[in-house]
């Protein structure tokens, strides 16, 4: 956008452009009434959807801000519209606008949900046109929806307190999961929604009782744990709560697998623990609980560990072995250290006990551990490191003699304000030629308005400067 002249440039493919120029032209006709849209406006790129009229406040919400919310989640394009001429007044039109059917259908059922709870019934009446759209639009040509009917005792425990379990079904198998009034809807692929409708099968199966899934040594959507059994409630926590936190943060699925033999509840030295979702996400969890199983009960994962580097290009996990000095020291305080190289370096970073867990594809596996090695050389020293303008991950600022205490901050303290906020990881360091100068290192470059990545930290540091 180029304000002096007010020309706006789009560049991009020829469908691309046309796309954004159609957005825009709609975006701005909003501002002087309704919008009207023509039979050549969908270019494959729209959900067109009927509102009732008395729900139509109710989706727009205070200042258009329930439709900004869902546009925002999904990164969609939504407003109100005029179709050709003639006017029903019971009825107004929302189109949606997205590339991927993905995006308009999370939209469209998020609107529907809200227009159900306003007007209930209204769902049944345009059920077959919402659950058939989009059929097989999609690259493995399988997007498609499943629907599952619930009573009322069933619906709010499929949602979860503040909609929790469905957050976690939709993030744990992929597919898109939204309760339009007692219907439970899946879209997703074929495999994105038996997966949905597996997981939601085995949530109810466990309020029966204890749940075992038969075949997880052959599926690729899950990883067990064995947990001792004097670690069980720990890793549960009351009412669930430490395995709901862990579901939270990395959205999988938990819970604890149990054979039962006719004569009730079988317990062993230990007990399955269960971890559904995609890999990345599972490791996560993984490690986090044989991090907790460990503090507990040391020497579970440890014993007789070494170390490990992985030459595999693609997703896996080296290990470090930690002296004790070296541990707390890289956990930070409430492992605040910790949690800034592992985001900094783009990769999963855990300590069970003294071994670090460090995982994610080779780029990320082997920058954290780079990280872990200058944190640690920094305890003994200046740190030279020679290689900063050849490096993707990093940014080089010299700053000032005289700003250096006032940048870096008593103890450093400034530069770990910034680090937080920006989630980053920088310091002084010596170049070839034993100069110092400030590095900001991080997987995100960032952008000029994103407040995370290394712009974001360089414009920080520019400000004190300026200061």
């Amino acid at each position: 956008l180029f304000e002096r002249d007010l020309i706006l440039e789009i560049r991009g493919s020829k469908m691309q452009r046309r796309r954004a120029k159609k957005y825009a032209e709609g975006v701005m006709a909003q501002r002087t009434g309704p919008v009207t849209i023509t039979d050549d406006y969908d270019d494959g790129d729209m959900t067109m959807l009927t509102i009732p009229q008395e729900a139509v406040g109710f989706v727009t919400g205070r200042a258009g801000n329930f439709l900004r919310t869902i546009e925002e989640e999904w990164t969609t394009l939504m407003f109100f519209c005029e179709v050709g001429s003639g006017r029903a007044r019971d009825y107004e039109k929302l189109a949606i606008f997205g590339a991927t059917p993905r995006g308009r259908r999370g939209a469209e059922l998020k609107v529907l949900s809200a227009v159900e709870t306003k007007v209930p019934g209204y769902f049944e009446k345009i059920k077959d046109d919402v659950v058939h759209r989009d059929k097989g639009k999609d690259d493995t040509g399988t997007w498609g929806t499943d629907t599952m009917a619930f009573r009322d005792d069933e619906l709010s425990y499929a949602l979860g307190k503040q909609g929790g379990t469905r957050k976690k079904l939709e993030r744990s198998s992929g597919a898109i999961v939204q309760y339009v009034g007692h219907t439970a809807l899946f879209s997703g692929t074929r495999t994105q929604r038996k997966r949905a409708r597996e997981y939601m099968k085995w949530l109810f199966e466990q309020l029966e009782g204890p749940v075992y899934v038969d075949d997880w040594a052959d599926r690729d959507d899950c990883t067990v744990v064995e947990v001792p059994a004097d670690c069980i409630g720990y890793i549960t926590g009351a009412r669930r709560a430490t395995l709901g936190t862990m579901e939270e943060e990395w959205g999988v699925l938990m819970f604890f697998m149990n054979k039962t033999d006719g004569g009730g509840k079988v317990r062993g030295a230990s007990e399955k623990l269960i971890i559904f979702g995609p890999q990345r996400a599972r490791r996560g969890a993984e490690l986090k609980v044989m991090s907790g199983v460990e503090t507990k009960n040391p020497g579970t994962f440890t014993r007789g560990v070494r170390d490990k580097t992985s030459s595999e290009k693609g997703f896996d996990t080296d290990r470090l072995v930690f002296k004790d000095d070296e541990l707390s020291y890289a956990l930070g305080k409430e492992g605040t250290t910790r949690k800034k190289l592992e985001g900094a370096a783009g990769a999963i970073l855990q300590y069970v006990g003294h071994v670090a867990f460090i995982a994610g594809t080779l780029k990320e596996r082997k920058r954290c551990k780079e990280y872990i090695q200058w944190l640690l050389n920094q305890r003994r020293g200046s740190v030279t490191i020679t290689n900063a303008a050849k490096r993707d991950d990093a940014t080089e600022m010299f700053i000032p003699e005289n700003c250096k205490g006032w940048v870096t901050g008593n103890r450093g303290s400034e530069l770990r304000r910034m680090e937080q906020e920006t989630g980053v990881y920088m310091f002084m360091a010596l170049d070839g030629r034993g100069e110092e100068r400030l590095i900001i290192f991080s997987h995100d470059a960032g952008s000029k308005v994103s407040p995370q990545g290394r712009m974001a930290a360089e414009r920080l540091v520019n400000e004190m400067i300026q200061e």
